[in-house]
């Protein structure tokens, strides 16, 4: 499967490791929150970069101490039309702070890549790197947001509210610093 992150294709270093499978030895490895939780303190131990997959059924607070331990946190989406994991991303990114990766596997369409990316979600798999330029081109059929999301752009509302803060002629540094302003 390819990994689409950052806007191209990278290789995927992770190993998603079965619950009854021996970890590998200082390599990147993704482990089921099944095992991370009854094998918590050895994992927590070890020294290489871990990974913990969530069902979509389960939550992301049963991690929330130990987000600053964990490298990437993967998000099943078993359909496309389950959309617990945008919840979860968003949860991790503004409720926990986390700045790790989060990575969406599963059935993952180039129309919701957009609306992934925007709720904290860092990279996809994708089963066909055919497929690649379709999910590129999803990022940019939006530019105007309604709503507050995880990845803070600007809203119509503060792009309108920096827009009347404007001197005649206009300026960057008026505009900058209320985008800078809003908080959620």
């Amino acid at each position: 499967m390819a990994i689409l992150k950052h806007g191209a294709l990278q290789p995927n270093d992770w190993l998603t490791v079965a619950d009854d499978a021996a970890l590998p030895e200082g390599k990147p490895a993704v482990v089921s929150l099944d095992r991370w939780l009854k094998e918590r303190e050895t994992l927590l131990g070890r020294n290489a970069p871990l990974g913990v997959r969530l069902k979509s059924d389960q939550s992301p607070m049963a991690l929330a101490e130990d987000l600053e331990r964990i490298s990437l946190i993967v998000l099943e989406f078993p359909k496309f039309t389950d959309g617990r994991g945008y919840s979860h991303a968003r949860a991790l990114r503004q409720r926990l702070g986390y700045s790790g990766e989060i990575r969406a596997v599963g059935n993952v369409l180039r129309d919701q890549y957009l609306f992934m990316d925007r709720c904290g979600i860092d990279s996809i798999e994708i089963a066909d790197e055919a497929n690649v330029t379709g999910y590129l081109q999803s990022l940019g059929e939006f530019s105007i947001w309604y709503q507050p999301a995880a990845d803070r752009r600007p809203t119509v509302r503060h792009l309108r509210a920096a827009k009347r803060m404007e001197p005649t002629g206009g300026s960057a540094v008026v505009r900058e610093s209320v985008a800078a302003s809003w908080a959620y």
